[in-house]
């Protein structure tokens, strides 16, 4: 058995291991990376049982930004003839959070009251 063709197959060997990591490498950073997201579901609470809940809903829709998706709401009865309104959205965490979407609901003084996190989930 020669010494020089093991020495052969080991530098083989690594060159092989070197080109893959490098294909390996180029590939992984190809690929686009996760985005962090989260669902989020808010309790928007009126004033009184008298507030407009349809414009209450268009003032919440109306907060555009990006990163910010809304998606299906409802009205929940809270008490006394009053409703909340529960809204769904879902936020690029980098984009979005809850303090920006608690602060610009509250902008719309006239029908909000308060607005709380009913839940919070990453996806």
């Amino acid at each position: 058995m020669d010494i020089w063709s093991d020495e052969e197959v080991d530098e083989e060997a690594e060159r092989l291991k070197e080109q893959r990591l490098q294909e390996y490498a180029a590939k992984k950073a190809k690929k686009p990376a996760l985005i962090a997201k989260s669902s989020i579901l808010l309790d928007v609470k009126p004033w009184d049982d008298e507030t407009d809940m349809a414009k209450l809903e268009e003032c919440v829709r109306s907060v555009q930004v990006d990163g910010l998706l809304w998606g299906a709401s409802k009205l929940v009865p809270v008490g006394y003839g009053i409703k909340k309104l529960q809204i769904n959205c879902v936020v690029e965490d980098d984009k979005v959070g809850t303090d920006f979407l608690e602060e610009e609901i509250t902008k719309f003084e006239d029908y909000v009251q308060s607005v709380d996190v009913a839940a919070f989930n990453k996806i």
